[in-house]
């Protein structure tokens, strides 16, 4: 019976590692509460770890030796591969390349509002030479006086906005997302149903900037609803709402998913990571560092905020900005540096 009784656990055991580790296998990526435990890739490997550790320190007990060796080997594996995919996504980079007259970089930055200055970003924008901004949680006056203070360090820049409701009635700054275009790339115009809601996400809205003039990206400023359970089902139809948008050609897609990559599996079509659009940090060697939170190291973070292109971009550099981590906002900003694919 005791013997019947480890391995049953030990299947049982080993069914959850994989859930954990490869949810895919059960349809399980965006389903409560493992949503949430997945989106923390080195933490979970370090407790797969332990938990190994403590199976081989169980395995010195002669009775229970099997058993506890086969535990220590599901963990073992399960701790490796987690490991390997945060490794494979990318541990970080320092610095993008040298920019050059033909290079387009986007930043995004979920402000948390009012924590956030207009001075903060402002200067960061200008210094990174940022010629996209996208600001999810940030008020359109915010924005205004972001692209005055850019204008007056020597970089303009258009700002544009959706949002749900009244900031002044709700007091919620995640009810407006705000986006800066360079004059450069053309003139732009957030799409009506963007502003009025019917085609947008669900609960804090995202902004769809089109090229009114010039052969410039439609530009998609992304907010999607953090994974609660009680928004679950509204998170997913925003995830799907996200994909669609990378359906076109010519996207760039930048901003707060609330979403890592193992979230966005099955979303891909065309070999793209959501809809035809590609995650550039992933591809640049940052997909592993974590966007949120700031008041834990990056590498323990869940990386949620995301620049994603569809194939009419090359992807150049990327860096997840952490010295930015006391600025207020509890997101870290990401810059990619894009380039337009030949052909």
């Amino acid at each position: 019976m005791r013997r019947l009784f480890g391995i049953v656990f030990a299947l049982v055991c080993a069914a959850a590692a994989l859930a954990l580790t490869w949810p895919t296998a059960f349809g399980l990526e965006r389903t409560f509460p493992l949503a949430q435990v997945i989106s923390f890739r080195v933490p979970l490997a370090a407790v797969f770890a332990a938990a190994a550790a403590l199976a081989l320190l169980c395995a010195l007990i002669r009775p229970v030796r099997a058993f506890a060796l086969a535990l220590a080997l599901v963990f073992v594996v399960a701790a490796g591969v987690n490991g390997a995919l945060v490794f494979q996504r990318g541990m970080g980079t320092d610095a993008l390349p040298e920019k050059t007259d033909t290079s387009v970089r986007v930043m995004t930055w979920n402000t948390a509002g009012e924590a956030t200055s207009a001075e903060s970003i402002a200067q960061f924008a200008v210094g990174m030479k940022a010629d996209i901004v996208t600001l999810p949680e940030t008020t359109i006056d915010t924005g205004e006086r972001v692209a005055e203070l850019m204008r007056d360090l020597g970089q303009p820049m258009w700002a544009h906005h959706a949002e749900y409701g009244e900031y002044g009635i709700t007091g919620w700054d995640a009810t407006s997302t705000t986006v800066l275009i360079r004059p450069e790339l053309g003139d732009y115009s957030v799409i009506q149903s963007s502003l009025d809601g019917s085609s947008n996400t669900s609960t804090v809205p995202s902004a769809v900037a089109m090229p009114v003039s010039g052969d410039g990206p439609i530009i998609v400023a992304a907010h999607a609803v953090a994974p609660r359970q009680e928004y679950m089902s509204q998170w997913r139809s925003d995830l799907q709402w996200l994909a669609d948008q990378c359906a076109t050609d010519n996207v760039i897609l930048a901003g707060d998913f609330n979403a890592t990559l193992d979230h966005m599996t099955g979303l891909g079509v065309d070999g793209g990571t959501l809809g035809r659009c590609q995650d550039a940090a992933s591809v640049s060697g940052n997909g592993g560092v974590g966007t949120w939170p700031t008041d834990v190291p990056a590498l323990l973070g869940a990386p949620i905020d995301h620049v994603m292109v569809t194939p009419d971009w090359t992807v150049t550099g990327s860096v997840v900005m952490r010295s930015l981590d006391g600025s207020g906002s509890d997101h870290r900003p990401i810059v990619v540096q894009l380039e337009r694919t030949a052909g």
